[in-house]
């Protein structure tokens, strides 16, 4: 989940991007500084409202179009009491939770799905600056799970392998690292893909909300198709009908 997600923080909140903020991109047309127009320019999840504006003017400028689209909502932690959901420990004999080291980062990697985006290095660079939490076997110290602060407030959804599941480890991760977040001075907040109901399920346990669609993909120059218009069209409409989910806390 590292890169460039775009997020409005209002004091301890994110919130929704407004039509009058969006509008103000169009001054976007006119930079040529910042964004080479000629060359793919790769977003990772990005508030949906701006890939649609960005679609709309790449087609304009460079006759390109947003490709590779995948869908992600974002989860901000905005329920403190949940937090303190009481949960069953450990088993002694079976796992423990520490921090992660530098040594683990091919297990992480290995273990992390976006793998052929997101390099080994990446994550070498951010465990070298951000604290994560593993879940190891005590029997021979095999790294079952993980999470890992990303920039700012951003967590890595926690990822298990497949024999080490339904074990209750992932939810031990959830928490301690939220906790270690908020303790560093961040709001956090996760990436979970629409599908994914057990992270969604796992993640509102603990207090954390919708605030927010996102997507992620590329902008290539030169390549749009009119007769991609309909679906384009559709993907926006099935944007702007999704509405925040609020509940209260």
């Amino acid at each position: 989940m590292p890169g460039s997600i775009l997020l409005l923080l209002n004091a301890d909140k994110m919130d929704i991007i407004s039509e009058d903020q969006l509008d103000k991109m169009s001054m976007i047309e006119r930079e040529d500084i910042l964004f080479n127009w000629t060359e793919p320019i790769y977003m990772n999840f990005t508030h949906v409202g701006i890939m649609n504006k960005m679609d709309n003017i790449f087609r304009t400028k460079v006759n390109g179009q947003l490709v590779g689209r995948i869908y992600g909502d974002i989860y901000v932690h905005e329920c403190p009491s949940e937090l303190e959901l009481e949960l069953e420990p450990l088993p002694m004999n079976e796992a423990t939770i520490q921090h992660l080291k530098l040594a683990n980062v091919k297990d992480i990697h290995d273990l992390y799905p976006a793998r052929d985006i997101e390099s080994a290095e990446l994550f070498e660079k951010l465990m070298n600056q951000l604290p994560g939490f593993g879940v190891f076997s005590k029997s021979n110290d095999e790294l079952a799970a993980w999470s890992l602060q990303s920039y700012y407030g951003g967590m890595f959804s926690m990822q298990t392998k497949p024999e080490f599941r339904r074990k209750g480890y992932g939810i031990q991760l959830a928490q301690a690292l939220t906790k270690l977040v908020i303790q560093r001075g961040y709001v956090p907040f996760v990436v979970i893909r629409p599908e994914n109901e057990a992270s969604r399920g796992l993640y509102t346990k603990l207090g954390f909300r919708k605030a927010f669609e996102s997507v992620r993909g590329t902008f290539k120059p030169y390549i749009y198709n009119v007769e991609d218009d309909k679906e384009n069209e559709e993907n926006q409409n099935q944007d702007s009908n999704c509405d925040r989910e609020k509940k209260n806390c």
